[in-house]
């Protein structure tokens, strides 16, 4: 029987949520298709990652150990991810839409000719459907070839559910063939505030924060509800804030329970990144700025004079 694989990523061991968003989008698909559904793990001593993935109702977890697979590398992931596919006789082949996905599975698709669609928001058991002008239109995609590859844009979908049995793990060994890259050193950002795509909580800062140092307030006020700090493009363009902080259709793309944008305008590519958050809050002293469209509450005021307060009010409840 075909099936539906899907590539888990992973980070320090644990499977990351927007592996078990991606399950979700799987699930859906393997049902409508009537395939079964196989998970991928990929690298050295992730044991573990495929242990936890059990719970998620796949047919089957092909786990991939090996040492030459300690550093992720953009040609062996896809080496490994054609073969396995071929192995277990895979019709559709998804990951998530982040930095990872786009990186490996192009070269996945090309390996083993199969059309690709990329950053998909659902499947209708013939078309991949795509969101297209920061997300004023949405495509129908058909893919004409025997496998299919896709990105998915994980955020539209809850993460995965355990579904009440275990899944056998299979363990399958390949012969990793030596990598024209070389691995030179990882720049891990150190920060006890959570990854943006993993965010409960996402405080984010456009333009109107006029400087760096005014950034500070907004740190603050995330690491009180233990959440992630984001930006415009046009802050991370003012070298305000780093490049993974930015938020939008050319940055990351977030779902969280509650997004606060403080001082940004509400550009639509910034809006194709955060629309899928559950509550969003502006705070903006344009009445007339787009964000407010989208905000479930707004407030035209000075921010400034709000974030602050807000902080005030936060740690005199803490005390």
């Amino acid at each position: 029987m075909s099936a539906v694989l899907i590539v888990a990523e992973h980070k320090e061991g644990m499977p990351s949520k927007a592996t078990l968003r991606t399950i979700t989008f799987g699930r859906d698909a393997s049902e409508m298709l009537k395939h079964k559904l196989h998970l991928l793990v990929i690298g050295h001593n992730v044991e573990k990652v495929a242990e936890q993935l059990k719970i998620y109702g796949a047919d089957c977890i092909f786990l991939v150990n090996d040492p030459a697979l300690e550093t992720y590398k953009a040609e062996t992931w896809a080496y490994v991810t054609s073969k396995v596919a071929q192995q277990c006789n895979a019709a559709m082949i998804c990951t998530d839409a982040g930095s990872t996905g786009k990186d490996f599975m192009p070269r996945v698709s090309a390996r083993i000719g199969a059309g690709m669609a990329s950053g998909v928001i659902g499947f209708d058991g013939e078309c991949f459907k795509r969101e297209m002008w920061a997300g004023s239109v949405v495509a129908r995609i058909r893919l004409h070839t025997e496998i299919q590859v896709a990105t998915v844009q994980s955020t539209l979908f809850e993460p995965a559910t355990p579904a009440g049995n275990s899944s056998e793990i299979e363990p399958l060994h390949l012969k990793i063939p030596p990598a024209r890259t070389r691995f030179i050193e990882f720049r891990k950002t150190e920060s006890k505030r959570p990854d943006l795509p993993e965010a409960n909580v996402v405080i984010s800062g456009g333009r109107g924060l006029r400087n760096a140092e005014n950034f500070r307030m907004l740190e603050r006020l995330a690491d009180l509800f233990k959440g992630a700090v984001g930006a415009t493009r046009a802050a991370v363009d003012a070298q305000w804030v780093p490049n993974d902080l930015q938020v939008g259709q050319t940055g990351k793309f977030v779902a969280p329970e509650f997004y606060m944008a403080c001082g940004i305008s509400g550009a639509m590519q910034h809006v194709a990144g955060i629309k899928n958050s559950k509550i969003i809050v502006a705070i903006n002293k344009d009445e007339n700025a787009p964000i407010f469209r989208v905000a479930d509450f707004g407030m035209v005021a000075d921010l400034f004079e709000v974030v602050p307060a807000l902080i005030a009010a936060i740690e005199n409840t803490i005390e």
